[in-house]
This record gives structure tokens, sequence and C-alpha cells, in this order.
């Protein structure tokens, strides 16, 4: 990452972080798939939690990473790959970033979080001419991946050399064979959707460390893989290439910058209203968890949900076949 920003234009303005897992430090917090319930309950920025949250504290809010991100005109990412897929943080905010493709900018038409009220809003001329927008779109984003490969786990017909069970893997059939760029694809076409543009010089996969044990394949290695400093130099040069070329990004209509998150403690105080009676199996009128519940669909009132199933319903390791 520093010498991603050493080496980019001395005019730009450079902004870094580090996503990495650092003991006692908070982390981010998972996406709770409002848009499954209504695209108008995913709130422009994330309101399912809060800065300063003390029994849910975010690091996206915490780093004010929504903010960070409206502001910049491109961003890097550079990270591993991790069992064909990025890593789980990385993941976790681009979950957490769906807000930003067509979310809701104005949490007041739905009390916060009233999910009866954003499916009504979606339905609405208002939402689709006027409030459901691509927030962060016309910027720019670029990846560029690594990884080991299986460092030297592989055998010489590419199965993991100490499995018990090798016929049940077929390395031919191993996704992502051709390359592991793919493993980013995700990301990729998450930003594409929201109308982030991502050129495909500018997403990029580097092996470091394959045929390598772990323990020889740290970053005191970099410098003694071959090629690996001068393909992320290159694409260094053609990201600041890019986005020179490309200028400043207009700013979206609903800003994350200077966003002050309304009081909410009456809605709050509602909400709470409906989640006893949906706990005591008795929905809103006209609401999908009672249409569920008059089909047969929910079995999940219940008043501890922070119970296990196992232990709600019974141990399930004593029914197992």
């Amino acid at each position: 990452m520093m010498r991603l920003a050493d080496r980019l234009p001395s005019e730009w303005e450079i902004d870094v972080e580090d996503l990495g897992n650092v003991y006692g430090r908070a982390r981010i917090q998972s996406c709770n798939a409002c848009v499954s319930t209504s695209m108008a309950l995913c709130v422009w920025p994330c309101n399912c939690y809060e800065a300063g949250d003390k029994n849910e504290p975010d690091l996206m809010w915490g780093l004010d990473l929504y903010a960070r991100l409206d502001l910049a005109d491109a961003w890097a990412f550079v990270a591993p790959v991790n069992w064909y897929a990025p890593t789980s943080n990385l993941k976790l905010m681009f979950d957490r970033l769906v807000c930003a493709n067509g979310g809701n900018p104005r949490e007041d038409l739905i009390d916060h979080k009233n999910p009866e009220k954003a499916m009504v809003l979606e339905r609405t001329g208002e939402w689709r001419e006027e409030l459901s927008l691509n927030h962060l779109e016309g910027r720019t984003a670029a990846f560029f991946c690594y990884g080991d490969d299986a460092a030297e786990e592989r055998d010489r017909e590419g199965r993991p050399r100490y499995l018990r069970h090798p016929d049940w893997f077929d390395p031919a059939a191993e996704p992502m064979r051709d390359g592991l760029r793919d493993a980013y694809a995700p990301l990729v076409w998450q930003c594409r959707f929201s109308g982030v543009e991502v050129p495909d010089p500018l997403w990029t996969y580097q092996d470091f460390g394959k045929g390598r044990i772990y323990a020889d394949n740290q970053a005191e290695q970099l410098p003694t893989e071959p090629g690996f400093f001068e393909a992320f130099d290159a694409w260094t040069d053609r990201l600041a290439a890019h986005v020179s070329a490309k200028g400043r990004v207009a700013p979206g209509k609903y800003r994350a910058f200077g966003y002050q998150a309304p009081s909410h403690r009456w809605a709050d105080a509602k909400l709470k209203w409906r989640e006893l009676r949906l706990n005591a199996g008795l929905p809103p009128a006209g609401s999908s968890p009672a249409a569920q519940q008059a089909a047969g669909l929910n079995q999940d009132a219940t008043f501890s949900p922070k119970r296990s199933e196992a232990t709600r319903h019974g141990d399930a390791a004593d029914r197992a076949p």
C-alpha cells in the first residue's frame, strides 16, 4: 500500500487505510441484507450501525469509510486471495457498500428502519425517479490481488499432498485454474453494477510464494519473487495514467461526506414494539411476515432470538441419523 502511495503523482491527495485484523480493534459489521426485504430499507449511508455504538462497534463508521470513499475520485485495493475469494474484511466492506447501489438517502421516509414503509416507498415513482441512485457512480476502482496458489501443498498432479481421500479431489475441476484474478470478480462486478469503473488493465493478479512453504512466504521474500514488483509497479502506473486522463469526479446528489445521522429514538421505540409483537407471533397486518405466517412458512416467533436453534428447538445432534 505504501509503495503504491509513494509511486502515485505527488500532487495527488492520497488517503490510505489498512483493514487487516488488529487485536481489540472494532470489526466491520456484517451486512443485514436489508435489500432482500426492500431496496428502500437499505439506507445510504448504512444505518444498520452507527458511529460510537458500544454494543455493535463498526469499523466502517469508526474509520468514516463512507465519507472517505465518497471524497475519492478513485480507489485502489491491494489484497490477497484467500480460498478462491477476497479477504473476509474486504468482502465485509463491499457487502456494506450495497447501500451505494441505489440505497435510500431518506431514512425519514421509512421511520429509520420500518420494513412495511420501505416496501411501500419502493413501489412509488418518487423512489424510482428521485431517490434510488448509484451514489458513488463515476469513480474508478483498481484491484491488485495476489496469492500463493496453495504454496507447496500440491503434489505433481495438483492435488493437496496430504489428502487421505485423493480420489475425492479432481484437479481438473478446481475453480480458477486458469488464473486467480477471478477470485475478485464479485467485488469488480459489484463496482461495475454500481457505476464504478473498473477497466480490465486495472484488475490484475500476481503469484507470490507459489511452491514455497508458508514460513518462507513473507513480506521480506517479496524482493526475491520474480516479476512481482515489476507487475505491481506497472499496475500502479496504469492506475495513475487512467485516473489522470479521466480527471475529477463530480460528487453525487446525496453525500456521505458531511452526513449527520438523524435522531431516531421515537422510531426505534416503535420498531421495538413491532419486534416484540413479531416475537409473540403477531406480525403487522398486511406485512410480509404476516403473509409468511398465513402460508405456514414462518417458524421464527421467539422471545429468545439470540439463542441457537439447537437450544431453542432441541439438540439437533441428538436427532442426527
